[in-house]
């Protein structure tokens, strides 16, 4: 037995004798532990061989996840901690005290590991502050306090809002080496697991999923450095940003689809158009401040910059639709490459059946030759009857009324035929704007089955 050793318990066993009647109070005992000078304070260490490392174990419960900050990639939590170490130096009999077996002293009196969360950001300035620490009769040194950390957290926000991350706080020496103290955990993964979801208290915002614990040596400066380092998983909450995104998103990509079946060439298609899309512009700015920002877009972000790309390009298939009605009236014929291009190819693409247009003549240039036809024959016609009408003069009037007779009929005719060549001509525009309407209304539904796929698969998978 130690000088030191045999000291103090002749301190122990001199108060004990002195008082015949014993007098059972922490303070009796605190006393004895101020008064005994062998016993090491703050300063050092408190081993007996400087070559023994101390153990010191930790233990975590994660209360609740207060806030996670994507932007500033930081964690901030409230978790109950538990430290424990051994003093060499205390040591006590339980039946010289009545019993007691533990007593609080300030932690300023006694040594404390330098512990240092490798992840911590900022101070804790507002928990409640335990300067105590819990002295047992074997030696052993409790710390156990609750208090909020400030941490760093690598975060992945692409499958917003059904994102899970991952968080580490790791506890270790910052001063002493693994020659000097060595962390370890004070329970498995499991119990921490067990302990912290009895007691997690969740806000709404985030799920606590699994809590875990493992020990390691972290090299730095030639030195190697024990650590204790805790696995946090959480998972995000997604109902609120579902009916406040996701839902009313859908819902006007619906309904912009859905317009693409009002008639073309009215302007009622592109007035509904052009209010869907300002009230999904108008979405996107209110809900704006509601996606994490981030280098690494979300998924739902970049599905709505999609739809909002697909909405303008439906809009420019509306106007190119219209313009080209516009043009049935200006230009009776539709050009030879659009014939080629819209009406074969892509309506065969399509399978848009387009009723084959019969060849229609210049009813003008029809109507000149038919005119000149007529003036031959009316020129003949006079040689052969001359004879007759020198006859009969009184068949004169006749002649002139049937003559101004088959004038007006040519007349209604060439009208009728030009009428039905401009109906002809503005069939074959109102086609083209068919085919090319339903080209932005497949384009425009493919598009988005393909997007609301993909984030469906990244949101499972």
């Amino acid at each position: 037995m130690t000088p030191s050793r045999v000291f103090f318990m002749l301190t122990v066993i001199q108060w004990s004798t002195s008082h015949a009647e014993r007098v059972c109070s922490y303070f009796n005992l605190a006393q004895i532990l101020s008064d005994n000078q062998d016993i090491p304070g703050a300063a050092v260490r408190p081993v007996r061989d400087w070559k023994t490392p101390t153990t010191v174990f930790i233990d975590l419960s994660l209360y609740t996840v207060i806030s996670l900050d994507t932007s500033l990639q930081s964690l901030t939590t409230y978790v109950w901690f538990y430290m424990e170490w051994q003093n060499e130096f205390i040591r006590w009999n339980t039946d010289d005290f009545c019993g007691i077996d533990n007593v609080l002293t300030p932690a300023t009196d006694l040594w404390l590991p330098d512990l240092y969360i490798y992840e911590l950001t900022e101070g804790d300035k507002n928990s409640a502050v335990i300067p105590y620490l819990f002295v047992y009769s074997d030696g052993r040194i409790i710390e156990s306090k609750p208090f909020k950390v400030v941490s760093s957290c690598n975060l992945d926000i692409f499958k917003f809002p059904f994102d899970k991350q991952t968080c580490y706080l790791t506890f270790g020496s910052y001063v002493h080496a693994v020659q000097d103290i060595i962390m370890l955990p004070k329970t498995n993964s499991s119990q921490i697991n067990k302990n912290t979801q009895d007691i997690f208290v969740s806000k709404g915002d985030w799920a606590l999923l699994d809590i875990s614990v493992r020990n390691t040596t972290l090299w730095s400066g030639g030195l190697e450095y024990s650590q204790v380092i805790f696995k946090i998983k959480i998972q995000r909450a997604p109902l609120v940003y579902i009916l406040n995104i996701l839902v009313p998103a859908c819902f006007l990509v619906f309904l912009d689809i859905v317009s693409m079946f009002i008639q073309i060439g009215t302007g009622e298609r592109l007035d509904f158009k052009v209010t869907v899309i300002l009230g999904f512009s108008v979405l996107l700015l209110i809900l704006n401040d509601m996606l994490p920002g981030s280098d690494t877009p979300p998924i739902l972000g970049i599905f709505c910059c999609v739809c909002l790309a697909v909405m303008v390009t439906s809009i420019v298939g509306s106007i190119a639709t219209t313009y080209m009605l516009m043009l049935s009236e200006t230009r009776p014929n539709v050009p030879a490459w659009m014939k080629m291009c819209i009406m074969r190819h892509l309506a065969r693409v399509l399978y848009f059946k387009v009723q084959p247009s019969k060849q229609e003549k210049n009813p003008i240039i029809a109507a000149r030759k038919e005119g000149n036809d007529d003036g031959k024959k009316a020129d003949d016609t006079p040689l052969r009857g001359r004879k007759g009408i020198q006859e009969d003069n009184k068949t004169h009037l006749e002649v002139n009324l049937l003559k101004s007779l088959l004038a007006e009929t040519l007349q209604i005719q060439q009208d009728l035929s030009l009428n039905k060549y401009v109906n002809a001509a503005k069939s074959e525009w109102y086609t083209a704007a068919l085919v090319v309407d339903r080209f932005f209304l497949i384009l425009y539904i493919i598009i988005v089955i393909v997007m609301l796929a993909v984030i469906i698969c990244v949101w499972v998978t």
